[in-house]
């Protein structure tokens, strides 16, 4: 019953219109000649209205990166309508949960982690939540380490294009990279362990 939240984006209350507002934040900051970029890491993108929206900040001078795992309705590189934004699907070993929401808020960034998928149901019919990332440091670990090293994947990743999903193959002179596998070995390291 509760409708007003200090650091909760909640559905489905307000979840899906500070989404909206996040966004139209980064389009003002591209209209300024700020740093404006999203980094969605989710399972789903399938509401219609969040895609306009997406479309609407890429035309705006807002670039995007989607790391959708599953359903992406979005096409990505649209001349014209969506030629800032790039989709990629990571798929291994692990059936993940966690979702990352960056907003680079003209070098401030804004992250949130939480449950929300961006699709209908769950903005519009069920209570999901996205709470805000308060510590710089975190936010940092969130972006450079686990959000860069999903952009880095050349081993398990799709990229959507104009005709569907194709195979993310890795250089000739790189060694494959697997985001998750990466991700679990540098966090069972005792060095890692200790900082945290």
């Amino acid at each position: 019953r509760k409708q007003q939240y200090q650091e909760l984006l909640v559905a489905p209350g307000h979840l899906r219109t500070s989404f909206y507002a996040l966004l139209d934040r980064e389009i003002a900051h591209a209209a300024a000649g700020r740093p404006a970029r999203v980094i969605i890491k989710n399972n789903a993108l399938t509401d219609i209205g969040c895609v306009r929206a997406l479309y609407r900040a890429s035309q705006a001078g807002v670039s995007a990166d989607l790391i959708v795992r599953g359903a992406c309705v979005l096409r990505p590189g649209v001349p014209g309508l969506s030629d800032r934004i790039r989709v990629r699907s990571v798929v291994g070993r692990f059936l993940e949960h966690s979702r990352i929401y960056y907003f680079e808020n003209g070098g401030d960034p804004a992250v949130y982690i939480g449950s929300a998928d961006l699709m209908e149901r769950n903005l519009d019919r069920r209570v999901e939540v996205l709470c805000r990332i308060a510590k710089p440091e975190l936010v940092r670990d969130l972006r450079d380490h686990i959000l860069e090293t999903y952009l880095r994947d050349n081993d398990r990743a799709y990229v959507l294009g104009a005709d569907g999903y194709t195979r993310v193959e890795p250089p000739i002179d790189e060694t494959p990279l697997s985001a998750q596998e990466t991700l679990l070995a540098s966090y069972t390291h005792p060095d890692h362990v200790q900082e945290v």
